[in-house]
């Protein structure tokens, strides 16, 4: 069920988390995570306290992700990356291939575990000691098997 407001649990650098609601548009202003808490008060919490923003179902769990890595080859298109963060906690997930959907504040993952509570991260860029891009996945166009190649297509330079 969509709405204006999505689930998030923030996790700050301290490791204290606060739940709330941000608006999935524009979340992030001058520098500021701008958050609703369960309280009902806007808050705005500096991006260079934050560790992660998980976009969450519910709000439940202590532990929003559960499986860190994938454990094979990820089939959902975009890169396939693997953030490490200051503090030596390693995450991998996937982002969208295109720079129009990134954000300068920051990065926007999938998740491994597309099941779990959490369906998405935001994790801003001074939170990360380094990303890596393990692989570019895309979309796999297959001939079929039996099926020649189009005999229409002119063939150049002795091909």
């Amino acid at each position: 069920m969509p709405s204006t407001h999505k689930k998030v649990i923030v996790r700050k650098m301290d490791r204290d988390s606060v739940n709330g609601y941000v608006a999935p548009a524009h979340y992030v202003h001058d520098g500021k995570l701008e958050l609703l808490n369960t309280a009902g008060n806007v808050v705005g919490i500096d991006l260079e306290d934050i560790k992660s923003v998980y976009f969450v179902r519910e709000f439940g769990e202590p532990e929003p992700v559960g499986r860190k890595t994938f454990t094979t080859r990820p089939r959902t298109e975009g890169l396939w990356v693997r953030l490490k963060f200051k503090d030596n906690e390693i995450l991998e997930g996937i982002m969208a291939n295109d720079l129009a959907q990134s954000l300068p504040e920051g990065f926007l993952v999938t998740p491994p575990d597309l099941r779990a509570n959490t369906q998405r991260i935001f994790v801003p860029r001074s939170a990360l000691d380094s990303l890596t891009v393990l692989a570019v996945i895309g979309a796999t166009r297959r001939r079929r098997r039996g099926m020649p190649g189009d005999q229409r297509q002119v063939q150049l330079f002795g091909e």
